[in-house]
Order: structure tokens, then C-alpha cells, then sequence
């Protein structure tokens, strides 16, 4: 089986932009949830496939709904749809994330915000060491696809506890460790882009691998699960 994204989501999606009101999107829900039963049987043969190659404990499709008790933003839907898998069992960390939006889809994996424990842990290995961290960033492929860490959420400095001038602060200072790639309105649309997005998310194993180990160990390498 090899489903594809269909035109009639990106259409959906640019009309309720242009129509993000609760009567409107009550007029047009059968549009809407066609388009759903389509998008999530696309999701359903990504994560089989992905299945293959890893284990897949959760699949969690985000409400179109917006949670707007805190926003300036009081539309009441979002203009995308999104997914995420995440990765099965205390030995298997990271997560993988698709977001689809008309001129603005991408792919992404890694650790969103990790928690504070988890987040030292990852600080304080690439202090102690970054070669392992380094080599997978730099690899031909990976970074081709990727680039590297996304560098919007960190500290202007250093987090407390590290030195500023550590060599290795460029890593340190982040709070997200995520790479993502961004897909063109053709690219979603095409036969291929299941095995494409397929293939990106493969690229990340090594870096899930080596994440893997480092929280699931201490800084003395000792297992703690």
C-alpha cells in the first residue's frame, strides 16, 4: 500500500484559513473529516513502516482545535495537521514529527524540551565529551538532510553550572536537541513522499542510538533502568 497526501487536505486547510470560525468549519465538517480518514490512513502505513525499523509505543494525531486560553490569537483552529511517533520502551528515546501546511511542511525528530533531569544529562555528556554527538551531525547525509540542531530555543550564554567558554557551549546552550527538514507542496503531493519522509526519519536512528545511551546510562556509564 503506498497512500499519498492528498490535494483536497492543502485545499481544506487554505480555506479555513481564510474561514478560521467555528459556523464555517460546522458547515464544512464533512469535507473536514474526509480528508482526516485520509491523512490518518497515511499515518497509519508510515508508522507499519516504521515499524520495520524501530518500535512505535504511540501515535498521537494533534487536534485541529486551538488551545487559545493564552493566546493573543483567538482563531479557533489550526492551519495544519500534525503527527508524532513516538518510540517504544525506557531504552528507546526521541520521537519523530510530521507537520503538514501548505508551504510549510516539514519533518522532524529529536528531543522537544526534555525534562530538567534528561536535559543536564544530555549538557553535561557533551561537556565531558562531544565526539560522538559531532560525528553524527556531521556525517555526508545527515547533514544534507538536516543541517543541524535547530538553534531557536537556548540560552544567550551558558545554562548554570557551565562555563561559557567551554568549547562545547554551541551544544550545551540549547534546550531542544531537533533536527528538521522542510518539504515542498510537490514533494507531499508526490507517489514517493511516503518512502522520502520515510528515509529522513531513518537517518535519525544513529542519532536516537547514541541519545539512548546517554540517558539511559550515568555520567559514569552505568545503566540506570
Amino acid at each position: 500500500m503506498n497512500p499519498t497526501i492528498p490535494k483536497s487536505a492543502f485545499e481544506f486547510l487554505l480555506k479555513l484559513k481564510g474561514n478560521n470560525n467555528r459556523e464555517w468549519m460546522q458547515e464544512n465538517k464533512k469535507e473536514y473529516l474526509a480528508n482526516e480518514k485520509l491523512l490518518k490512513e497515511f499515518y497509519s502505513v508510515v508508522e507499519n513502516n516504521l515499524n520495520v525499523t524501530d518500535e512505535i509505543a504511540r501515535v498521537k494525531v494533534f487536534r485541529i482545535n486551538r488551545d487559545v486560553r493564552f493566546s493573543n490569537n483567538k482563531t479557533p483552529y489550526n492551519v495544519h495537521r500534525s503527527v508524532s511517533f513516538s518510540r517504544a520502551g525506557a531504552h528507546r528515546r526521541g520521537g519523530y514529527y510530521l507537520r503538514l501546511e501548505p508551504g510549510n511542511s516539514y519533518m522532524a525528530g529529536g528531543f522537544f524540551s526534555p525534562e530538567k533531569e534528561d536535559l543536564f544529562r544530555i549538557r553535561k555528556e557533551f561537556e565531558l565529551d562531544s565526539q560522538e554527538i559531532r560525528e553524527i551531525l556531521t556525517r555526508k547525509e545527515f547533514k544534507k538532510a538536516f543541517g543541524g540542531f535547530n538553534q531557536e530555543n537556548a540560552v544567550k550564554t551558558a545554562p548554570k553550572g557551565f562555563n561559557k567558554d567551554d568549547e562545547n557551549i554551541d551544544l550545551i546552550r540549547l534546550k531542544s536537541f531537533f533536527v528538521t527538514h522542510k518539504f515542498t507542496d510537490e514533494e507531499v503531493f508526490a507517489k514517493d513522499f511516503k518512502d522520502k519522509l520515510l528515509n529522513h526519519y531513518l537517518l535519525l536512528r544513529p542519532f536516537f542510538d547514541y541519545m539512548s545511551d546517554v540517558l539511559t546510562t550515568d555520567l559514569n556509564g552505568e545503566s540506570i533502568i
